[in-house]
């Protein structure tokens, strides 16, 4: 993932690692369903295994729901960050619900996914800080956790 790849994880990591505002749109009641990498690969593995002749469309993602405003809690407590909710308006075209039905995955592939959201955004936000410090190394060449806090 990239830190400015504009999607709510990674937006919502590295403003809590930057204690920065979070940036939620309407009051962030509105759901969204994460799959951690590692079982998204392995639900695509199972795919590619699969009889010869089944093509799909198949969904591999998580059906567990999360509010947006849950999801940006759990990071700021994660990261132990002195974040701030900031609400924005709800643009027009965001959906209210995304969640994947997997029912297809579950009995064409034997797959579900495993990792539970805190356990993924763990692994995220270490990858995060790791990513954020290397490159403030590399520019500056001093580690932001060696800058006094302001």
């Amino acid at each position: 993932m990239h830190p400015n790849d504009g999607r709510v994880v990674s937006n919502f990591i590295v403003q809590a690692l930057n204690n920065q505002p979070i940036t939620i749109y309407g009051q962030g009641q509105q759901t969204r369903s994460f799959c951690y990498v590692d079982d998204l690969l392995n639900g695509l593995l199972r795919l590619m295994d699969t009889e010869r002749g089944f093509t799909g469309p198949i969904n591999i993602g998580n059906p567990i729901e999360f509010t947006v405003r849950n999801l940006a809690e759990t990071v700021i407590s994660l990261t132990g960050s002195r974040s701030k909710l900031e609400f924005r308006p709800l643009p027009t075209d965001d959906p209210m619900q995304r969640q994947p039905d997997i029912s297809l995955a579950k009995s064409k592939l034997g797959w579900m996914p495993t990792i539970q959201l805190e356990q993924g955004l763990r692994s995220t936000i270490e990858y995060f800080e790791a990513l954020l410090n290397a490159n403030e190394v590399s520019r500056t060449g001093r580690d932001r956790l060696d800058q006094p806090q302001v």
